[in-house]
């Protein structure tokens, strides 16, 4: 093929690296200069500048070089027709994908299977221990910024009228965001107990 290689890689988080996936690529030929990345996205998000510029680089003829097929790429077929529509080539850490091909469609298909396979033990596998973290006490979630002491003073303050939000956010060394929400709570929580005793 006389086309060129474009490479594209990509890790969930932050602060992940992408070095060993780089230097992948550059072993499968691609030059560093074709390489694009996405750094803290997952793959089941759409909005991938990375993958969107290398698939605005490849031409017919050229092909798209990806060291494996991602367990969260959930459109990885959308993107491989795309490439079959543009004339450009797959190839999946070294081993060339032919649409044309009814084994290598299947082959396709069964590793994006695995892939969506594997991302939804992971995501079971989180949730669940998540659950049993959850019921040993371990995971408690975000902690409340006021104790039930200085919430009720809060109130106090509050109804006086004394101060504004602002000033009570002052007062209590909180954000008034966090003001106004604690007031929401007990409005909220007051309206509950007009229901209960209306029905």
């Amino acid at each position: 093929m006389n086309g060129i290689q474009i490479g594209y890689a990509r890790v969930p988080t932050a602060d992940q690296d992408l070095t060993s996936q780089r230097d992948a690529l550059l072993r499968l030929g691609v030059l560093d200069p074709n390489i694009y990345v996405d750094h803290g996205l997952t793959g089941t998000n759409r909005a991938r500048p990375g993958l969107r510029e290398a698939l605005a680089a490849v031409r017919e003829g050229d092909t798209l070089v990806v060291t494996k097929l991602d367990r969260s790429m959930r459109d990885a077929r959308d993107i491989a027709d795309e490439l079959t529509t543009k004339g450009v080539a797959l190839s999946l850490g070294g081993s060339g994908y032919d649409p044309t091909d009814p084994v290598g469609r299947l082959l396709f298909n069964v590793l994006a299977m695995v892939a969506e396979f594997e991302r939804d033990l992971i995501s079971m596998r989180t949730k669940e221990g998540m659950a049993v973290a959850r019921a040993k006490g371990d995971l408690k979630g975000e902690q409340p910024k006021l104790s039930t002491t200085q919430r009720k003073l809060l109130f106090d303050v509050q109804d006086r009228g004394e101060y504004t939000q602002t000033e009570i956010a002052e007062l209590f060394n909180v954000s008034r965001a966090t003001v106004y929400r604690e007031i929401q709570r007990r409005r909220v929580a007051f309206l509950a107990t007009c229901e209960a005793h209306i029905f």
